[in-house]
């Protein structure tokens, strides 16, 4: 499964990117958080310098292995933990073949060879194939409903189990295992906590601590049984039990094996490398093959192996160091773990099993849960552990990695950084100031204050600019405390609550940069990523499409539209299905249709085999199973008979819906019909923040359902009432009452004026409903229904627009723009245009 190509519309094209063939090939085995992190490091330093190409075992894009848990607790999805979406290896020209792992190395030719048998040579080889999940081999240990935790599928099979109930044993009391018991206790199995040993995380935690955590667990209903030792898994086919060595039998349909992890080197092994515990490698990450590189929980430095994300930071920054002639070099890393277990802050750092010389500081809190302990030795700390509040482990570990000389500190120590920075008064503000530049702030993804200054000093405004800058607090969050304390620090004031940036590469939100691109007249997209201070060199597929709308409304007839910049249904004037072929839609005006637009469509049916032809709820004929080069040949075909694109996939006009008003209906007031086709003559072709949808009923009784779009038209007798933001779909909202009109005229050139205001002040994929339950039906009602002027303004910029609304050029204007325009001034108000 490859995701690579060069389409802005997120489709799989395949093949390798177009990059210059003298670049040096770097392969990387491995798509996990090491992999692509070091790649990331590499494209920092020497963007150019490398052909990367990554091949992954699973059939995702790079995600956040850290945030399994929440997705398993439900409080995630498996879009919230993703790392790197598909636009950022096509951005980079990175070529990710996923779901295809790699077999077998051959160091002689330089070459891999993959599960499906696909070859790549390269120049530099980067193994990053992290660790697997160790399996106890008690007997039963391979039954059906025994499964590790450490990935997307063992995720999905845990919620599978979840979802059919019963009880759950997990196997192990560390990090992973309570967090996998926490997860299925809230999907509702009745969990129970197996640990061998007589502490839970007896690594991380002393036994106060531990024994604490045990506390709280058991309270939120989780069995905890320490000192257990697993006997068997009891089943014929599937679960259906653990035994104990001391016989006890615990019943599950279900057991999580969560008792530890050893580095997965069977690849580097094969191919002759030299291994340890895990692949030996020097300062620069390389192995004892020159042209091959290792990095993360598969390698073994200086006879360590790392099992904590902080010190895979540490190394790719050495390893794309060495890449590009920098040598830095890794000399190993003083680890510390701040999480959250079940929701319950814990953090450790150094040795806290204290010894000759060492003395214990405590600080119990039993009616607030809280637990801290800072180990101290000849006036320096050398371990700590913190339960309950772990807001000052950053400031402990910065301590403990600089040796600083604590024994002017000593009385205050226990109470913290704000309490001792302060003078004796807790002052967050100057805790923060306290620490270094180094220290680090957010471990998740190797974040030091450093790093989040300069994010902030480069525009960064609010918690999610800063979050999407350098990623700090972007993972468990652990950290936002102290990323917003830099914020205030920093910008005092000047911070943005709330603010939401637009995507990744830019600290600006949607307002922001609609804004800019106004105020400094900027024209192209590359003149706005360049002026903006984009951190990407082309942008993304979420930030591309909505500066081209952006710049596409506020320059009509002036900005030419970016093709490439767009989803792929709308360059393709058609939807793509699941099974890869397209459904077209073609426009029928107010649904009305003719034998002539028929027999068209009945003839690109047979002519093309399309599998199923339906009517759609917007009144229209919608031909599926096209295939994706037969669809220039259907347009045109569609096109001789005078139908045009029904933008049935596109931000843009959908449909406009029509009963058949007073022509037919005995009920009927005015002629909706014919309203209806003007209305959708005037708006087809107009670009928008996302799809919208116009309805004209002939009478109160609406058969048209006006009251649930974005523009309804329900006649009455005395006129038409015109309401607006309404929609169907899975949160049904009815419309909020406009006003009333008099006349057709007056009709279209409210529509005019609300769509037009739509357009330039709605953020691009914000619906009509969302946007008018933020700004308020009030504001509405008095830009579109109050301010004669500003109402005759917004409709004559729309109409301008409209002027220049260009179409893809497979499918052609019913009659040319002059035409178009001439018919729509019949029913334009006088002085309505300017």
């Amino acid at each position: 499964m490859e995701l690579s190509g060069n389409d802005w519309g997120g489709e799989d094209t395949g093949g390798s990117p177009d990059v210059p063939p003298q670049r040096a090939h770097l392969v990387v085995i491995g798509n996990g958080m090491a992999g692509c992190r070091a790649v990331e490091e590499l494209l920092a330093r020497d963007p150019a310098r490398y052909r990367v190409t990554i091949f992954g075992a699973e059939p995702h894009v790079n995600y956040n292995r850290i945030m399994l848990s929440p997705v398993l607790a439900g409080e995630k999805t498996f879009e919230d933990i993703i790392l790197n979406g598909q636009d950022w290896y096509r951005d980079n020209a990175i070529e990710l073949v996923a779901g295809d792992p790699v077999v077998s190395i051959d160091r002689q030719a330089r070459r891999v060879v993959s599960a499906s048998g696909r070859a790549v040579d390269y120049d530099r080889l980067l193994i990053a194939t992290g660790s697997d999940p160790f399996i106890i081999p008690v007997p039963g240990h391979m039954l059906d409903g025994v499964i590790s935790f450490r990935d997307m599928a063992d995720v999905d099979r845990m919620l599978a189990a979840a979802d059919a109930g019963g009880d759950a044993v997990v196997i192990g009391g560390g990090l992973l295992g309570l967090e996998a018991a926490h997860g299925l206790t809230l999907r509702g199995m009745k969990v129970t906590v197996l640990h061998i040993m007589p502490t839970l995380m007896e690594r991380q935690l002393d036994e106060a601590a531990g024994w604490l955590l045990k506390t709280a667990l058991e309270a939120r209903g989780q069995t905890i049984l320490t000192g257990a030792d697993t006997a068997e898994i009891v089943g014929e086919s599937h679960v259906e039990g653990v035994r104990l060595k001391d016989g006890t039998l615990i019943p599950a349909s279900l057991v999580v094996m969560a008792v530890g992890i050893r580095p997965n080197v069977r690849l580097a092994r094969e191919a002759g490398l030299a291994i340890g515990r895990g692949i030996h490698v020097d300062d620069h990450m390389v192995t004892s093959d020159p042209a091959v590189l290792a990095v993360g929980e598969c390698v073994e430095h200086q006879s360590i192996v790392y099992g904590l994300v902080a010190p895979l930071w540490d190394m790719c920054r050495a390893l794309a160091d060495g890449l590009v002639e920098q040598h830095s070099g890794y000399r190993g890393s003083v680890t510390s773990t701040k999480l959250k277990v079940a929701g319950l802050d814990v953090f450790s750092a150094g040795d806290f099993s204290g010894g000759d010389g060492a003395e214990d500081i405590v600080l119990r809190d039993a009616a607030r849960g809280i637990y801290k302990r800072v180990v101290v030795k000849n006036d320096r700390i050398v371990g700590a552990v913190l339960y309950g509040d772990t807001a000052d482990g950053g400031w402990y570990f910065d301590l403990l990695k600089r040796q600083e000389d604590i024994a002017n500190l000593r009385d205050v120590l226990i109470f913290g950084q704000a309490f001792a920075s302060g003078g004796g008064q807790a002052d967050p503000k100057a805790a923060v100031a306290a620490l270094s530049d180094t220290a680090e702030i957010c471990g998740c993804n190797g974040v030091s204050k450093g790093q989040v200054v300069s994010c902030i000093a480069k525009g960064a405004r609010s918690l999610d600019a800063v979050r999407a800058g350098c990623k700090a607090s972007a993972s468990c969050g652990s950290c936002t405390g102290l990323v917003e304390s830099l914020l205030a620090l920093t910008l005092g004031d000047q911070v943005e609550a709330g603010a939401k940036t637009m995507c990744k590469c830019t600290s600006f939100g949607h307002d922001d940069v609609r804004r800019e691109i106004v105020a400094q007249g900027m024209r192209s997209i590359p003149e706005v990523m360049q002026k903006l201070h984009w951190s990407t060199p082309d942008g993304c597929s979420s930030c591309r499409p909505a500066l081209n709308y952006y710049l596409l409304c506020a320059l009509p007839g002036d900005y030419v539209d970016d093709q490439q910049s767009r989803f792929v249904n709308e360059r393709m004037h058609a939807n793509i299905q699941k099974d890869g072929t397209y459904s077209v839609v073609p426009r029928m005006w107010g649904g009305i249709t003719s034998p002539r637009e028929l027999r068209a469509i009945a003839d690109v049916v047979e002519k093309f085999d399309a599998p199923m032809v339906k009517v759609t709820g917007g009144q229209r004929l919608d031909i599926f199973g096209i295939r994706k080069e037969d669809l220039p040949a259907v347009w045109a075909d569609l096109n001789a008979a005078g139908m045009v694109s029904g933008h049935a996939y596109g931000k843009s006009l959908r449909t406009v819906k029509t009963c058949v008003g007073s022509e037919w209906c005995r009920f009927g007031t005015q002629d909706s019909t014919g309203l209806g086709i003007k209305i959708e003559r005037m708006t087809w072709g107009s670009w928008m923040p996302h799809k919208f949808k116009i309805a004209v009923s002939g009478c109160p009784r609406n058969c048209a359902e006006a009251t649930i779009k974005d523009f309804g038209v329900v006649c009455v007798d005395s006129g038409y009432e015109l309401s607006v933001g309404g929609n169907g779909g899975m949160k049904v909202r009815a419309t909020d009452f406009l006003c009333k009109v008099a006349t057709e005229a007056e009709a279209m050139h409210h529509c005019a004026a609300f769509v037009q205001l739509y357009r330039e002040e709605a953020r691009y994929l914000e619906r009509t409903a969302p946007w008018i339950e933020r700004v308020g039906i009030a504001y509405i009602r008095e830009r579109i229904a109050e301010d004669v002027e500003g109402r005759d303004a917004l409709a004559a910029r729309f109409l301008f627009s409209q002027s220049f609304s260009q179409d893809d050029p497979w499918s052609e204007r019913v009659a040319d723009d002059a035409r178009q325009h001439a018919h729509m001034a019949e029913f334009r108000p006088e002085g309505a245009m300017a």
